[in-house]
């Protein structure tokens, strides 16, 4: 996942350090990076996430992204762009097979409730978790 450069350590008695350039506060990233570890963990599938602008075609775009990543058929790709108000949920054939369009739709639907309510960061862990949910362990799937 990428979402910025954090900066350098402060001080032992300095501020705690800030996402810099990004929407995420370092407590934020931290939580998101729980969540796409316990997705991955327990689906066997690679989840990412994508914060930033999207081309148009905006589908197209997030499935270049998609395609880029190390193996696209066992993965899942949210990709959203606050600014333009955009979500894409992009799965390769492995994943799709665990996560059908409509629980990927219902995962988006409960995505951009928490968005609408200003909690980005929370509606991607929201995200991952339904859609890891509804994928299942990697054992139950054999």
């Amino acid at each position: 996942m990428t979402a910025g450069e954090v900066s350098p350590p402060a001080a032992a008695t300095g501020p705690a350090p800030r996402a810099v350039h990004g929407p995420f506060s370092t407590r934020q990233l931290l939580r998101l990076d729980q969540a796409l570890r316990v997705a991955d963990g327990s689906t066997g599938l690679t989840f990412s996430v994508y914060v930033g602008e999207l081309d148009e075609p905006v589908r197209g775009h997030a499935e270049k992204l998609h395609g880029q990543l190390a193996d696209p058929a066992r993965s899942v790709l949210l990709a959203v762009s606050p600014n333009q108000r955009l979500l894409e949920i992009v799965t390769g054939a492995e994943a799709r097979k665990r996560i059908p369009d409509r629980a990927a739709k219902l995962a988006a639907l409960s995505m951009t409730a928490a968005f609408t309510g200003g909690d980005l960061a929370g509606g991607i862990v929201i995200g991952l978790d339904q859609l890891a949910s509804h994928a299942g362990r990697a054992a139950d799937r054999v």
